[in-house]
């Protein structure tokens, strides 16, 4: 359901990679060499992105539903316990797996997430849900285009980069992204959950996010032994410093995994 890419034949630990929204496998292109030097990268696709399938029912699209994945897929790879590492969004999926399996999780790193890392949302009820999901289908792909997260050729990044997230953006399900927003992300938010944490953490954290800085000190000071590096990025800060994200995470999963 979900695809998945392993880059090393697994002699390193596991490190499991999650994506934000609109991207993709791509979204860790530039990381990949740097990071197989300590650990064998697992990264996977959302549902609706890239080369991952697009179920139809809203079920599969439940954070507990994901975190059955992320385990049968550990399960898979014979790994007792392995490292996680969540962009954005999928940051908010592996903050709530490490909340559910401490046990099997080495350490975790995170980047920039408002939806891991801000304020509860309230869940919609199941009939305003089916209302807002058929609301953003009917809107378009011209909608899902125009926001801010969608990828676009900026020249702020390498050109191939740019150019792989573009053409794997063609590729979003827009059927899947409605599920996505209306299923998963009101209930990726752990901020009353930080102290709760306890396994090793890392956030990387962009500073040029203005509005991440708040979520980001919430953070340091309720994580239990949490470790934050600070680099002059954006929202994409492993693609903004992608070098001072791999030294950041390279020398963490040495030290914790």
């Amino acid at each position: 359901m979900m695809h998945v890419e392993i880059h090393g034949e697994g002699r390193r630990p596991y490190l499991l990679m999650v994506h934000g929204i609109c991207s993709s496998r791509a979204q860790w292109r530039p990381n990949l060499a740097a990071l197989a030097q300590v650990a064998t990268p697992v990264v996977v696709e959302l549902l609706g992105h890239g080369r991952s399938q697009s179920p139809a029912e809203p079920a599969a699209y439940r954070i507990e539903a994901y975190i059955e994945r992320f385990e049968a897929l550990r399960a898979e790879l014979r790994a007792d316990r392995w490292a996680i590492c969540g962009q954005s969004f999928g940051a908010g999926l592996t903050l709530n797996y490490a909340l559910a399996c401490p046990e099997r999780i080495a350490a975790q790193v995170a980047t920039n997430s408002a939806s891991g890392f801000g304020p509860a949302r309230p869940a919609p009820s199941e009939e305003v849900r089916r209302e807002r999901a058929a609301a953003f289908v009917a809107r378009g792909r011209a909608a899902l285009e125009a926001m801010a997260f969608y990828p676009k050729r900026t020249g702020r990044l390498a050109a191939e980069v740019e150019d792989e997230l573009a053409r794997d953006a063609e590729l979003i399900s827009l059927e899947a992204m409605a599920q996505t927003f209306t299923v998963t992300a009101p209930g990726l938010s752990v901020a009353d959950r930080l102290s709760e944490i306890a396994v090793p953490t890392l956030l990387v954290n962009g500073r040029r996010e203005k509005s991440f800085q708040p979520l980001r000190d919430a953070a340091a000071a309720r994580i239990p032994g949490v470790e934050v590096v600070d680099l002059e990025g954006g929202h994409p800060v492993n693609l903004d410093c992608a070098a001072g994200f791999d030294a950041a995470v390279t020398a963490f999963l040495e030290r914790a995994a």
